[in-house]
């Protein structure tokens, strides 16, 4: 939507969208229009109650990286419940191509009924949409780590499958907070090394980089690194 696009182009910052480029490489130059976050986040937010919003929402595929960060952020302002946010984001996973923009659709609308989140994000973990199964694992991390963890998506997400790189960064990401917030269950896991050693290594690496670990878990996991494999 030219409107849009124009308020886009308007906040536009070249330089940070040349450094922004490099974060997301598997996105054209040309795609990237150079438009921090929290500026983003306020256009949403102005916006959402506009009538051209809905005509934008559902003019898909949209041609910039900004555009489709914006139709996240605009799923958090429009959705009034989290049916309605796991409904919005369900059709436009589709669309989405990189992590960044996957990372920013977990609305915190969600976390106000995690028992529906989980019973609609678990199946996705079967997807064959990268970025479906991606969605999942961060929303995992984000509401259902704490008072709402159970031990057994450990496990279920030691079974993935996949060479997909964003899928097994994600993994590795909710295991080094994982072994943060929950790490005698997570610690176990390690120990009994059925992870992919690249999802281990990198999962340990993160973790003891974290001041919230104690310096003598930190020398603990360095132990259990899978040495010699990839």
């Amino acid at each position: 939507m030219r409107e849009i696009e124009k308020m886009l182009f308007e906040l536009q910052d070249a330089e940070y969208g040349d450094f922004h480029s490099r974060l997301v490489p598997q996105l054209e130059r040309n795609r990237i229009i150079g438009v921090r976050t929290p500026q983003l986040k306020k256009l949403a937010k102005k916006i959402a109650k506009e009538r051209m919003v809905q005509e934008f929402m559902e003019e898909l595929p949209h041609y910039y990286y900004e555009e489709n960060n914006l139709h996240g952020f605009l799923i958090g302002c429009i959705a009034s419940t989290p049916r309605e946010a796991l409904d919005m984001t369900d059709s436009f996973i589709p669309f989405v191509d990189n992590w960044a923009t996957c990372d920013s659709l977990p609305a915190p609308i969600l976390s106000s009924d995690r028992k529906l989140l989980r019973e609609r994000i678990i199946p996705w973990l079967d997807s064959h949409e990268v970025y479906r199964v991606r969605f999942a694992i961060v929303a995992m991390l984000k509401y259902l780590i704490d008072d709402e963890f159970i031990k057994e998506d450990l496990y279920r997400l030691a079974e993935l499958d996949t060479e997909e790189y964003y899928i097994n960064m994600a993994i590795a990401w909710y295991y080094s907070f994982a072994l943060i917030k929950q790490y005698d269950d997570t610690v176990e896991l390690m120990e009994a090394k059925i992870l992919k050693p690249w999802i281990q290594n990198k999962s340990i690496q993160k973790a003891v980089e974290s001041f919230r670990i104690t310096d003598e878990r930190k020398e603990y996991l360095k132990t259990l690194k899978i040495k010699g494999r990839r």
